[in-house]
């Protein structure tokens, strides 16, 4: 069996309220369509893939992301275009995300380009580039 891509990635905000209105520029400028948005998700699909945001139980209102933590780590979607990358730093400037690098290559592949930041709850986003066909392309 080999695996066609990942189906869909749901992320638990801690501050739902703050974090939707985020999610609900970005993930349609990244070509990704709401297809339920209540109160308490946001779920997009499009490029193959899918992402949501869910709302936090009541426990875990005050927590933020912790990258180190058990579980995710960071999430990074691939773009079709090394400007492309760019492009998406200027948008996440217009919705002020935290800028955690903007972008630059990196050491992972040859030609891999991205730019890293945090949604508002501190989760971090990559969105990144490798050109060619080869094993990250």
């Amino acid at each position: 069996m080999e695996i066609n891509g990942i189906a869909h990635v749901m992320l638990t905000v801690s501050n739902f309220e703050r974090c939707k209105p985020f999610y609900e520029k970005l993930l349609p400028f990244l070509g990704l369509r709401p297809v339920i948005n209540s109160d308490h998700s946001l779920y997009c699909v499009g490029g193959r893939t899918a992402i949501g945001i869910v709302r936090a139980d009541d426990a875990y209102r005050d927590e933020r992301f912790a990258q180190r933590r058990v579980g995710l780590h960071h999430v990074c979607l691939r773009a079709r275009e090394h400007n492309e990358v760019d492009q998406a730093y200027e948008f996440l400037k217009t919705l002020g995300a935290k800028i955690l690098h903007p972008p630059e290559d990196g050491p992972w592949a040859p030609g891999y380009y991205s730019v890293l930041f945090e949604d508002p709850d501190g989760i971090r986003i990559e969105i990144n580039h490798v050109p060619g066909k080869g094993l990250l392309a």
